[in-house]
């Protein structure tokens, strides 16, 4: 699992660089078919930008943006976006596969029901 952090326009202070990647080692931890996290932070004018791009397992890319005033404000938004959407994949993925072997169950519950 690879986390890049890249900056733009600024230069970005030790405890922001580690501040971020406490925050992606915790999403790492949680959702283990992540293979790549990338974060952009960026500031433009006023506005403190952040951008998160998940490559995950099956293909699967996942991107979020959050601009605020303050940077670890945007750091904590957009994770809790990226946190969201990857919850929803996974989510996604376990229900198409998972209801079919619980409709399956279910029938071979009711036939031994029958045959008793």
């Amino acid at each position: 699992m690879g986390v890049e952090i890249t900056v733009r326009h600024v230069e970005v202070t030790d405890s922001v660089r580690a501040y971020a990647r406490k925050r992606l080692d915790k999403l790492l931890a949680e959702f283990q078919q992540v293979d790549n996290v990338h974060m952009i932070l960026d500031v433009q004018k006023y506005l403190h930008l952040a951008e998160i791009v998940v490559h995950a397992k099956r293909h699967i890319r996942l991107d979020a943006r959050e601009s605020t005033e303050n940077m670890y404000a945007s750091i904590d938004s957009v994770v809790d976006k990226i946190e969201t959407q990857l919850r929803r994949s996974v989510d996604k993925r376990h229900q198409r596969k998972g209801g079919e072997k619980l409709a399956e169950l279910e029938r071979e519950q009711q036939s031994t029901e029958e045959n008793e």
